[in-house]
């Protein structure tokens, strides 16, 4: 028997049988609560846990097993999906939709059912890779704002002493907008704002100058708001008017990330951000409202700006759809799209991601893919910041390269941050999501989905730039990693299942 008080011979009988009771209680219990709409090997991990160690099992299953948002915080997303469903039911594909190959109006038809999302012509894009550059360019769109300025990161932190210039430029452009009668709405995530150095400094930098602001997914029991710890908000949009939008993979703060480590080793974050304007800019702001409406009870969709019939049947420009996800929705909507768009492609697949830890699902679309004959190809870190990601991810190295797929290692220190993909010439994806279970299936998440040639010739450049300075692996040089590499990798890749 594994419950430790039965090994003290001293304990009365009475407490033994307790024990005893208990430790079989919580084996029998969870065994039937536990599979229940997990996948079977996420159910097995969790098992294997509260089946070797029952009472610390049940506390972190109690503490971290439950990976839907509930209650009030579910309902109110609920409501905001439903709401959006029925305002644009009249809205049909765009017509441009229909020269697209079949395959891409089945996903935007997927998308729209696991979403309300519609697909929208009409759009802007304006890829950034820069990372002072986007800050600046968020700065400026600010500064012209007239009416409201939308704002929710991952990440919001003021810049350290001598790195200056990266988020407090964006910090000063939002005091500015309110010194002058705008309203300013921010939302950062709690948990990962909190970790960065400088939090209540930030908070009263805040407060000071009158900005509305919440902590997305607040972990704060002493007020009753407790929800499981890695579920976060890991969403990167600003709106500004309902006119320019910006979203991609880069949080607000300096790119060193406030380490001194990373500034040690002259470590920086590469991402990606798009600025937008059209239609598009309408349904970012939506995916604010449903977070602000979560955290704040404050509806905001009457005071949106819309887009104008005229906009709405605008063709000048690109299509495209935005696709939020997250434990707000019930079906991975990420995971459902990126799979079906690799099991679509018939040419070439890049994938950009600093975290790749896919399910099987994942695993099967892009190993199917090339062993089809369809040319894939993977940017990942040579080293990802998180160690239990690092060696998770290697684990899956061998059954990629085995299926013929080319992986691209961006070197160290620096983290390849950006989120990005593009099928054939057809169709590119871009947004906040990695590809692993923690963006498919904890963290709020915002991709955008755009449609045609012009837009996956538009991020080439972008690339580009990350093949001229990584560097490709081979399997032969794979395969003779040592031993000890490949026992640590296979041994956090079952961490990767504990959701």
């Amino acid at each position: 028997m594994l419950w430790p008080l039965a090994e003290f011979g001293a304990l009365p009988q009475w407490l033994t049988v307790l024990a005893w009771v208990i430790d079989v209680g919580i084996r029998v219990l969870l065994l039937g609560i536990v599979p229940g709409g997990r996948r079977p090997a996420v159910a097995m991990a969790w098992l294997l846990i509260i089946f070797f160690l029952p009472l610390p099992g049940l506390v972190l299953f109690l503490l971290l097993g439950s990976f839907r948002l509930g209650g009030q915080r579910g309902s109110r997303q609920r409501a905001v999906t439903e709401a959006l469903r029925r305002a644009t039911a009249h809205l049909d594909l765009p017509n441009d939709a229909g020269e697209a190959p079949e395959y891409v109006v089945s996903a935007a038809r997927l998308t729209r059912n696991l979403t309300s999302f519609p697909m929208l012509d009409g759009n802007h894009f304006e890829f950034i890779t820069d990372y002072r550059a986007s800050m600046r360019r968020m700065a400026e769109d600010i500064d012209r704002a007239q009416e409201y300025v939308h704002l929710v990161f991952y990440i919001l932190a003021e810049d350290p002493e001598g790195r200056e210039g990266y988020a407090d430029v964006v910090l000063d452009a939002l005091e500015r907008a309110r010194a002058r009668g705008v309203s300013v709405r921010i939302l950062f995530d709690h948990v990962a704002t909190l970790r960065v150095p400088g939090y209540r400094r930030l908070l009263r930098r805040l407060d000071a100058a009158g900005l509305e602001y919440r902590q997305a997914m607040p972990v704060m029991p002493l007020r009753g708001k407790y929800q499981r710890l890695d579920l976060r908000n890991h969403r990167k949009i600003l709106v500004v008017d309902g006119l320019v939008g910006y979203t991609g993979s880069q949080n607000l703060i300096e790119p060193g990330y406030k380490r001194r480590s990373s500034h040690r080793l002259g470590r920086e974050w590469v991402d990606l951000m798009a600025r937008i304007t059209g239609p598009t800019v309408a349904s970012l702001d939506i995916v604010f409202v449903t977070d602000w409406f979560s955290e704040t009870g404050d509806d905001l969709q009457g005071r949106l700006r819309s887009p104008t019939e005229a906009e709405l049947v605008e063709h000048e420009g690109s299509i495209a759809q935005v696709v939020p996800s997250g434990p707000g929705f019930s079906t991975e909507n990420n995971l459902r799209l990126f799979n079906h768009l690799f099991y679509a492609a018939t040419r070439r697949i890049v994938v950009v991601s600093p975290y790749l830890v896919p399910d099987d699902s994942m695993l099967y679309a892009l190993t199917t893919a090339a062993q089809r004959g369809v040319e894939v190809e993977l940017f990942v870190c040579r080293k990802a910041d998180q160690v239990m990601v690092h060696h998770a991810q290697q684990s899956y190295y061998d059954a990629l390269l085995s299926a013929g797929i080319r992986i691209h290692r961006y070197p160290d220190p620096n983290v390849l941050h950006a989120k990005l993909f593009t099928i054939d010439d057809d169709v590119a994806v871009f947004g906040s999501s990695n590809m692993d279970m923690r963006s498919f299936s904890l963290n709020m998440e915002v991709s955008v989905l755009m449609v045609g040639s012009e837009m996956v010739q538009a991020l080439q450049p972008v690339i580009e730039q990350y093949r001229e300075v990584s560097e490709e692996l081979t399997a032969a040089e794979w395969r003779a990693r040592p031993r000890a590499v490949r026992w640590v990798d296979n041994v956090f890749r079952l961490t990767s299942a504990l959701q």
